[in-house]
C-alpha cells in the first residue's frame, strides 16, 4: 500500500486509505523530531495551529521554486501551471466537505475573515433595527465581535443560546431564543476552548424550520471530524487551513451558491469584477466575486496538498484515533489530585481544558514548557466561556492524531512536577 507521501490522487487515497499507524504518521511532521530544552517536544496546542506534514511544506516549496506567478490572467505556461493548481485545491475542498459546486468554495485568510465576510455582506444586507442574530455561549471571539459590530450598526440584537455546566449547550432554550426577529444563526461546530461538539445538524433543522439561515464555524472540527456540509444543510460554513495541517494565512467559506449569488463583494479590486468603467462596475461571478486583489496562492496549493494527506490517511480513522487518545488522556490528567477539568461534555473533539489548585495557568504552562510540553494558557479567545466557569484562563491542550499515548503520559509526569514545584 502506498505511503501518505505517495499518494498524489485523491480519490485513491480515498478508496485505499493506509492502515493507521501514529509510528508512521509521525514520520510525516519533521517539526516532531526536535528537542526543546533537551527534551523532545511534545506538542498539545493543535487548536491553536497544527503542525504541517512534508508533503505540505513541499507544494509550498514547489510553487515558489518552479511555479511562482500570478493566476488567472497569464497566458504563459507558469502561470497556467499555477492557475491550475490553485484551482485543483479549490476542487478537493469541495470534495473534502462534500459540497455540490466548487463555485461554493470561496478562498479567504481564515475562519475569521469567513465569518466576517458572511457578516458584512449577507448580515447587512438582511438584519435591521429590532432583528436578532443568534449566537451561543461557546463562541470563539471571532464568530461573536463580527455579529456585535453588525448588530451595533443596525440597531439589531444579539441573542446568545446557554450552555450547562459540562459545557453542552441547552439546546431547549436555544430552540426558545429563535423568532421571527432572527435572521441569522451562527454557531461553532467544535468549541476551541471545551472541545465541545456541538448538535449542528439539529440546530440547522431547528432553524431552517423557521426559514433561518446558519453559518457553521468549523475551524474546530474539519481537522478532526468527516464533515459533509450537505448532510448538515448548512447555509455557510467557515474553515481554516492552518488547524488542518495546512499554512497560514489560508481558509475557506462555503456558502450555497444561491445565497452567495445574492450577496454583494466584501472587497473591491482585481479579479472580482468583469467590466470597470468610472461609471459602474460590473461584478465577477462566484467565488470570484469574493476574492479581491492577488490571493494567497502558495498557501492554497499547500491546502490542497493538506487535504489530499487528509484523504489518504482517512477521517474515519482520525476521529478514531483521537477519540481513544481523547479517552485516555482525560482519565489520566483527570485523576491527578488538584486538577479539574472545564468542559466534561458527552459528545467532545481532542481538547482538554483544566486548572489547578492555587496555580495560575500561564505558571502551569511556563514549567510545562521547560519539560518540552506546549500547551496553551489563557482565556483562548473565548472569554465568555471563561466567565461562564468563573476563571480567568485555562490550560489547554490539544489533540492531533499524530499525539501519543506516551505524550499524554509525559503530560501527566509534567503536571505532576508543576504540583511539587509549588507545594
Amino acid at each position: 500500500m502506498a505511503t501518505t507521501r505517495e499518494i498524489v490522487n485523491p480519490a485513491i487515497a480515498e478508496a485505499h486509505p493506509r492502515l493507521f499507524d501514529v509510528r508512521h504518521i509521525r514520520e510525516d511532521f519533521p517539526i516532531l523530531k526536535q528537542k526543546m530544552h533537551g527534551k523532545p517536544l511534545v506538542y498539545l496546542d493543535n487548536a491553536a495551529t497544527s503542525q504541517k506534514p512534508q508533503v505540505v511544506i513541499d507544494a509550498l516549496l514547489r510553487y515558489y521554486l518552479q511555479d511562482c506567478s500570478n493566476i488567472h490572467r497569464g497566458v504563459y505556461l507558469l502561470s497556467e501551471r499555477s492557475t491550475q493548481a490553485y484551482e485543483d485545491a479549490r476542487a478537493n475542498v469541495q470534495k473534502f466537505i462534500n459540497a455540490a459546486e466548487s463555485r461554493e468554495i470561496v478562498f479567504v485568510r481564515g475562519s475569521t475573515e469567513g465569518m466576517n465576510l458572511v457578516a458584512q455582506t449577507y448580515g447587512r444586507q438582511h438584519v435591521g433595527a429590532g432583528d436578532e442574530v443568534l449566537i451561543t455561549a461557546l463562541e470563539h471571539h471571532s464568530n461573536i465581535v463580527p455579529w456585535q459590530i453588525l448588530c451595533e450598526e443596525k440597531g439589531a440584537r444579539l441573542r446568545v443560546g446557554p450552555i450547562n455546566d459540562r459545557g453542552e449547550l441547552i439546546l431547549g432554550e436555544f430552540e426558545k431564543l429563535l423568532s421571527d426577529r432572527t435572521k441569522i444563526v451562527a454557531v461553532a461546530h467544535v468549541s476551541n476552548a471545551l472541545g465541545t461538539i456541538n448538535p449542528v445538524k439539529q440546530i440547522v433543522a431547528m432553524a431552517h424550520a423557521r426559514k433561518i439561515p446558519v453559518l457553521i464555524d468549523g475551524a474546530q472540527a474539519v481537522p478532526h471530524l468527516k464533515v459533509d456540509v450537505r448532510a448538515l444543510d448548512a447555509d455557510f460554513y467557515a474553515i481554516s487551513g492552518h488547524k488542518m495541517f495546512g499554512p497560514t494565512g489560508i481558509g475557506v467559506l462555503y456558502g450555497k451558491a444561491h445565497l452567495l449569488e445574492s450577496m454583494p463583494p466584501y472587497q473591491g479590486g482585481g479579479d472580482m469584477i468583469l467590466n470597470v468603467t468610472f461609471e459602474k462596475t460590473t461584478y465577477n461571478h462566484i467565488p470570484h466575486k469574493f476574492e479581491a486583489g492577488t490571493p494567497n496562492i502558495a498557501a492554497t496549493i499547500g491546502l490542497g496538498a493538506a487535504i489530499d494527506y487528509l484523504t489518504g490517511v482517512g477521517m474515519e480513522n482520525v476521529a478514531s484515533y483521537e477519540h481513544a487518545l481523547l479517552a485516555y488522556a482525560t482519565e489520566a490528567i483527570g485523576q491527578i489530585p488538584g486538577v479539574r477539568l472545564i468542559g466534561t461534555a458527552r459528545e467532545k473533539a481532542g481538547v482538554l481544558s483544566f486548572v489547578m489548585d492555587g496555580i495560575h495557568p500561564h505558571d502551569v504552562g511556563t514549567v510545562l514548557d521547560q519539560e518540552g510540553i506546549a500547551v496553551r494558557t489563557g482565556h483562548h479567545c473565548a472569554q465568555p466561556v471563561m466567565e461562564r466557569f468563573g476563571i480567568p484562563a485555562t490550560v489547554r491542550a490539544s489533540l492531533a492524531f499524530y499525539n501519543t499515548k506516551q505524550e499524554i503520559n509525559a503530560l501527566a509526569a509534567g503536571l505532576e512536577h508543576v504540583k511539587r514545584m509549588f507545594a
